[in-house]
């Protein structure tokens, strides 16, 4: 950040701004200041990278990414929610919650049920202790509240925001709370606000598995480079029974099903490392499992402060089912028209069942009030599926937005893809948009982000799922703080 220009530091508020005289917390925030002339400066630019949970400090820096030099008149400013990273009391709960003792995520067997229920109500008792006051203020309101603090800190009248996944839906909150404190706002990969929060992971558990078809249909064609077949549904039907085999027997004592499910989620998520993913698979099937194992990681104790992050918010902006069964019934329901990430999204989220934190009613979105704002969205987006876009493009009748036709990337604006990219530019500069179109689809049609090049080799690729392509846009280390919760 330093060498970016960022000047950092920590911002005291509340930690209930319902009693602003009480308790005080502090929040990381950054700024890397416009590199123009005071005369066209534009003001400051708060940039979150969802989650919820992502550590946003070093997100300050896209707007030397942003193209014809549009990101220049403003101030970037990131920052760390509360909980998060730099911010203190920065939360975790529970560093050895993934580790390797895990059976498959699909409850099969009332033993493989009880292990989840009890070891999803241990984390949340866990979370309890550790977090104490602080979870009962972890709402989407309260890091709303925060970007206020950060405004008035900086003498600022209004923002300018730009946010990816959650901080859509963050930026959707503070804007129906301060409508006249919007300047300028790009979401991409756009949340549901009616959706929040249990419905959403239910919404797109059958999302991925649309968007891991797409995965399978590229590997498909590309079977001269994987030799996994030729035809999606075998590509689809292999990558099941390999899950199978590791049900049956770990590999190596490493990778069960739980662990298979997981190193695959990134190409559910984004194109970029397709590639990686689909070696990963061949080597598999050809009985070597070192490239999955290095996705994976070693198993072992791991920062659990964006997991604990999201827990925190998720569970207490909405109120969650109270009774099982339900959970039980919708799940099994969605599970059986989409396989692949039903049950890890179930369990990932279960905590929110025993949390300690008081949930409350979601605030009610409304962007009437709100000037023109930029939405971004590809078409089998699986993280925030496609009617999320066009219900806030709704919600937000001065909205535009711009639909990746046919790409399955979750949140990948400033990629390289001129079309999309050129307009953000063009929107910061002037505040200009294309004119909205009748009804209710897209206002504005861009190519997607586009895969790779099958690679028969991967040993000089980075194996992070959100590398962005060399030279377009986003750097690696940038793409990857916009958020992945990690199972």
């Amino acid at each position: 950040m330093q060498r970016a220009g960022a000047q950092c530091g920590l911002l005291t508020v509340p930690l209930d701004y319902a009693n602003p005289d009480g308790q005080k917390i502090k929040i990381g925030v950054s700024r890397i200041e416009h590199k123009t002339s005071d005369a066209d400066y534009q003001g400051i630019m708060l940039v979150n990278p969802g989650g919820p949970g992502g550590s946003g400090l070093n997100l300050a820096r896209i707007g030397a990414f942003v193209p014809h030099q549009a990101g220049d008149p403003y101030d970037w400013i990131g920052f760390d929610p509360r909980g998060v990273g730099t911010s203190e009391p920065r939360l975790s709960c529970d560093g050895h919650y993934t580790t390797l003792d895990r059976p498959d995520y699909i409850p099969s067997t009332a033993g493989i049920e009880q292990f989840w229920l009890d070891k999803t109500a241990s984390y949340a008792d866990d979370c309890a202790e550790a977090g104490g006051e602080l979870l009962d203020h972890m709402r989407t309101t309260d890091n709303v509240n925060d970007m206020e603090s950060i405004r008035k800190a900086l003498g600022a009248e209004q923002i300018n925001y730009y946010g990816f996944s959650y901080g859509t839906y963050l930026g959707q909150v503070y804007a129906t709370l301060h409508p006249d404190r919007v300047r300028r706002m790009v979401f991409d990969g756009v949340v549901n606000p009616e959706d929040a929060w249990y419905e959403a992971n239910l919404n797109q558990d059958t999302a991925f598995e649309k968007s891991m078809r797409i995965w399978f249909d590229w590997i498909a064609d590309h079977d001269a480079t994987y030799h996994l077949g030729t035809d999606g549904d075998q590509v689809r039907a292999l990558w099941y029974d390999m899950r199978d085999q590791a049900r049956a027997s770990s590999f190596d004592g490493k990778i069960g099903p739980a662990e298979w499910t997981d190193v695959f989620l990134g190409a559910g998520y984004y194109v970029y490392s397709w590639d990686v993913y689909a070696q990963a698979f061949a080597d598999a099937v050809n009985g070597d499992y070192g490239l999955v194992e290095a996705i994976f990681g070693d198993g072992g104790p791991s920062d659990d402060n964006l997991y604990a992050v999201y827990l925190s918010t998720e569970c207490t902006d909405a109120r969650w089912p109270t009774a099982w069964p339900r959970w039980e019934a919708d799940n099994w329901r969605t599970h059986r028209v989409a396989p692949f990430e039903t049950w890890a999204n179930a369990w990932f989220n279960a905590p929110c069942h025993n949390w300690s934190g008081q949930a409350q009613k979601p605030v009610k979105v409304d962007g009437h009030q709100v000037p023109p704002i930029l939405l971004i969205e590809e078409t089998h987006d699986a993280a925030t599926p496609w009617a999320g876009a066009i219900k806030v493009r709704q919600l937000f009748p001065r909205s535009v937005l711009i639909e990746g036709v046919g790409g399955s990337t979750h949140a990948g604006s400033l990629s390289g893809v001129s079309c999309t990219d050129d307009r953000i530019a063009d929107y910061l500069l002037t505040g200009q948009l294309d004119a909205r179109q009748p009804g209710r689809g897209s206002d504005v049609q861009c190519p997607p982000v586009p895969a790779p090049e099958p690679e028969p080799s991967t040993s000089a690729r980075s194996l992070a799922p959100a590398t962005a392509p060399a030279g377009a846009g986003l750097p690696a280390d940038l793409r990857q703080l916009i958020a992945l919760p990690v199972r």
